[in-house]
């Protein structure tokens, strides 16, 4: 299993609108392409920047194969969608992880 994290910092002045956009119409496209199990939506409580809020997306998918097939068949054109809605009031940081174990508590 691959986590594709996608870490953005968002200014405060469109969180709120920036957050509900990402409920309703980001994440969903992301989860339509049927390259993802599901998504942890989060926000980041440990790290505050001056006029930004951190958030954090979490896409779980089967493989790397999955992923790279995501990468280049959709995310240009979300990531394209994003960058035109919110041009300079974001920014993305991605990377991949690489499930080892899931423990249970």
């Amino acid at each position: 299993m691959i986590i594709y994290s996608v870490t953005i910092s968002v200014e405060e002045t469109i969180e709120q609108e920036w957050v509900q956009w990402m409920r309703e119409e980001h994440i969903p496209e992301v989860l339509a392409t049927g390259k993802f199990l599901n998504c942890r939506f989060s926000k980041l409580v440990s790290h505050k920047e001056p006029g930004a809020v951190n958030y954090s997306a979490q896409y779980t998918c089967t493989s790397k194969e999955e992923l790279k097939d995501y990468q280049t068949n959709f995310a240009p054109a979300l990531q394209q969608k994003s960058m035109v809605k919110y041009a300079d009031k974001m920014l993305a940081f991605r990377s991949e992880l690489e499930i080892i174990e899931d423990l249970l508590a």
